[in-house]
């Protein structure tokens, strides 16, 4: 799936991920400020939860749930050095669960990603506009 979009129109882009039925754990790629975190608040609200949503950046991961009993866990690697550092934080209990895992800075723990996962690219174009790839 490519998307070219407006953040104005990042609402519309969530529920088009979710109905494209991607695998639950969605690794996010894309420069700082590009928009990972927004268009993941964005999901959790597609997907149910009410709760406020951030950027787990110094927590590692956020819990949120959805009014239909799903589970999200939002992640944030950005400061993790080592991969044994997620490990240690039992990251694989979150990989393996089946619940929604949305990954920021995927790559700090490549060797961990289960092989089933899904994929975005976010890019941002000259002229303000996102380009997303979900493969």
């Amino acid at each position: 799936m490519n998307i070219v979009f407006l953040l104005d129109q990042i609402q519309e882009v969530a529920q088009q991920i979710i109905e494209s039925n991607p695998n639950k754990i969605i690794l996010f790629n894309g420069e700082m400020g590009v928009g990972k975190t927004t268009l993941i608040k964005q999901l959790c609200k597609a997907l149910g939860v009410e709760d406020a949503t951030s950027s787990p950046t110094f927590s590692l991961v956020n819990e949120y749930y959805a009014v239909n009993n799903q589970v999200v866990y939002h992640f944030d690697f950005y400061r993790l050095n080592k991969e044994t550092e997620a490990l240690d934080m039992g990251v694989d209990d979150y990989l393996y669960s089946g619940n929604w895992c949305f990954i920021e800075w995927s790559e700090k723990i490549a060797g961990l990603i289960p092989k089933e996962h899904s994929t975005i690219n976010i890019e941002l174009l000259p002229d303000g506009k996102r380009k997303l790839n979900l493969n």
